[in-house]
């Protein structure tokens, strides 16, 4: 293993981004915080962790809304539940 740490990805499938992105928006759809316009439009690979990205729904002074507390928890629920099975390809 490398100092970088990538111990997972060998236990996880490799996945491309526009795969992932569409199992992760299914899940999003199954989610109990799930709204219309929730979404996640893009992913990165941080170690081994998979960082989804979307709209955060903030208000007009740029602060967060209730809505942008249910993309955090959702967001997150993504990470830790696709980053135990994929990796980026």
């Amino acid at each position: 293993m490398s100092k970088r740490g990538y111990s997972m990805q060998k236990n996880t499938q490799p996945i491309s981004r526009q795969a992932l992105l569409e199992k992760a928006n299914a899940l999003i759809q199954e989610h109990d915080d799930y709204f219309a316009g929730l979404e996640a439009d893009e992913v990165i690979q941080q170690g081994d962790v998979l960082v989804f990205r979307g709209p955060f729904f903030l208000d007009d002074q740029g602060l967060p809304t209730a809505k942008t507390t249910a993309v955090f928890n959702v967001f997150k629920y993504l990470a830790l539940t696709l980053s135990s099975r994929y990796h980026l390809a």
